[in-house]
């Protein structure tokens, strides 16, 4: 588990302790029901990351809900959208190795983190790494429930591929942008998980 989900779930099994000691047992078993689901949120589980050259791992666990071809910062990308419900794994991973070029928060508001409007409007984290893929761009988006976006890195940090580089605590959405030529080796509706799931490859498939 990571650290942030002490802060969280300590507070709740002191007070179910607290509860059970003055024999209101119904509100102690709840307090206890809460902050299970409370330090589930910060699970932290090892994964096996690929180590095929080439290919792009998910940063995040959750859902591909969107596959679109944009412009960014006035250049052509592909971004591939993965929602995190509040049962997945919070934590994000690095999606290539690289060097991080360049980090930028932004406050803004909590929409539904499936809309569209969340990957521009939403507070969000946005990081850019250099690596043997080219330029990936990673960004930590806030929705209705996560409030609260964390990131452990900073601008020239080496980072290996699968790396632990921070999470949105509580769940949301975590959007991938990479060049246009990366072969997808994924689509819509496929669960992922960070770090270990394959999104796309610079090789092509044989």
């Amino acid at each position: 588990m990571v650290k942030e989900g002490y802060g969280y779930g300590l507070p709740l099994l002191l007070t179910a302790a607290g509860l059970l000691s003055l024999h209101l047992y119904l509100l102690g078993a709840a307090f206890l029901v809460l902050a299970a689901l409370v330090l589930n949120f910060f699970r932290d589980p090892d994964r096996v990351v690929p180590q095929t050259p080439g290919v792009i791992v998910s940063p995040a666990d959750g859902k591909i809900v969107q596959v679109v071809d944009e412009t960014h910062e006035g250049g052509p990308v592909r971004r591939l959208s993965i929602f995190m419900s509040p049962f997945d794994v919070h934590v994000n991973r690095s999606p290539i190795a690289g060097v991080i070029e360049s980090v930028s928060y932004r406050k803004g508001t909590f929409g539904i983190a499936l809309s569209d409007e969340a990957s521009m409007h939403n507070e969000q984290n946005v990081f850019t790494l250099g690596g043997e893929q080219g330029r990936v761009i990673v960004k930590q988006v806030a929705g209705v429930v996560a409030r609260r976006i964390v990131f452990w890195k900073r601008v020239g940090d080496r980072l290996a591929r699968g790396e632990r580089v921070g999470l949105i605590k509580f769940g949301s959405r975590v959007d991938v942008l990479f060049e246009p030529g990366i072969e997808l080796r994924v689509k819509v509706g496929d669960r992922v998980r960070a770090g270990s799931t394959i999104l796309g490859t610079t090789e092509p498939s044989s």
